[in-house]
């Protein structure tokens, strides 16, 4: 969804006399609580914010005081009111407290209308699953599509490639090292340290570490488990890797993609593909400049495939739609997306030279796919497939 769309779907879902907690979901910097604040706006109703964005673990006595605020609103106000809680994560035990809140104002019939923010999903999903069964609602907000970067900050092509999909950081990028510092420092190690080690059980911080930065290296390669062990110094075991990859798929930074197969315990044991959510994540931590980027023929056309493996994941979020990879022996598809019994196989090429496409083929006389895409090269151009969301293809 666009950012037009999500806000249109809250708003919508606000008005509503049917009451649900609705929550956001998504990474960091990627425009949830500014598209929160638009929205309250919008409602036109009374509104209490707050954040547990702070240094500080809150506790629930925080939780019940930011609830308590919005109350007094609801019950002074004719059309209700509205209570945004950002971070809410971050608070000890947040799902039990919430749960008891919202269920009092439920049989108290109160008009209070409560909206939850959260840059760490496997977090929140947890604690909605564990306690807020039937009360709520989740609105996925994945990083900005090539589409909303383009007009927002009239950026081309070449530049959503080699700068990524941050908002926050498209205004640093004449300033390359300025731009770099705020992506690593900012958002990356923020992201780890905040969202991920505080709030996990990591037993070795410094191999997550070395893991996102391995991902980032080799994003849009296919990397066993046993080779990413020998390329790391801290010790591990597979099943440590696995676990930490799904935290940083969880934080929106590295996924690790599954071999397409119809046997999901076949698919689970093989070994993972490497991809990006952000392409910032690769170029801000290369020594490259963006015109250094473009020269390089084997690096942009890792950039490309990831940049459209990230669109893919990133439009995919929040919905049933399984992004993997294929491959048997020396033949390879660069990405499948399945829904239900629908598949669509897609092939990226970032030169316009014509290739074979043995991989495509071998792949269609096994699995028979609905569509066979190539993108780049001489089939679909790359700026068209990345304004059409994943579920397009599988129509």
């Amino acid at each position: 969804m666009t950012r037009q769309t999500l806000h249109d779907e809250l708003l919508k879902r606000l008005k509503e006399k049917r009451r649900f907690l609705q929550v956001l979901a998504g990474p960091r910097q990627v425009g949830k609580t500014t598209l929160v604040r638009q929205v309250i706006k919008a409602s036109k109703l009374p509104a209490h914010y707050a954040s547990a964005d702070e240094p500080s673990m809150r506790d629930r006595t925080w939780i019940e005081q930011q609830w308590d605020a919005a109350r007094l609103m609801a019950r002074d106000s004719k059309t209700g009111a509205l209570l945004v809680l950002d971070e809410v994560q971050k608070v000890s035990d947040w799902s039990t407290v919430v749960k008891l809140l919202w269920d009092a104002d439920t049989h108290a019939g109160l008009p209070l209308k409560v909206v939850l923010l959260g840059s760490a999903p496997l977090l929140i999903q947890r604690g909605l699953t564990e306690s807020l069964a039937g009360r709520f609602e989740v609105i996925a907000v994945p990083h900005w599509s090539f589409a909303e970067m383009r007009e927002a900050f009239g950026w081309n092509l070449e530049q959503y490639i080699f700068y990524g999909a941050y908002p926050g950081a498209a205004e640093l990028i004449t300033e390359p090292e300025r731009w770099r510092r705020y992506i690593v420092d900012s958002l990356i190690e923020t992201t780890i340290s905040r969202d991920i080690l505080l709030l996990n059980r990591v037993d070795k911080p410094a191999l997550l570490r070395q893991l996102f930065h391995l991902g980032c290296a080799y994003s849009g390669q296919i990397l066993s488990y046993q080779k990413m062990l020998g390329q790391l110094t801290d010790a591990g075991n597979t099943v440590t890797l696995a676990h930490y990859l799904d935290l940083l798929q969880g934080a929106g930074m590295v996924a690790g993609l599954s071999k397409y197969a119809h046997g999901l315990v076949r698919q689970r044991g093989s070994s993972p593909k490497l991809q990006v959510l952000n392409t910032a994540l690769m170029t801000a931590q290369d020594n490259r400049t963006a015109a250094e980027a473009r020269q390089d023929g084997n690096y942009w056309g890792r950039l490309v495939e990831s940049c459209v493996g990230a669109h893919l994941l990133n439009t995919s979020f929040g919905t049933n739609i399984e992004l993997t990879y294929w491959r048997e022996r020396n033949q390879e598809v660069d990405f499948i997306l399945r829904q239900g019994k629908t598949t669509v196989a897609i092939e990226v090429k970032s030169g316009r030279r014509a290739e074979s496409l043995p991989g495509m083929t071998a792949f269609a006389t096994h699995f028979k796919p609905k569509r066979k895409l190539l993108v780049g090269g001489q089939g679909i151009e790359l700026a068209e497939f990345l304004t059409k969301p994943a579920s397009y293809w599988l129509q």
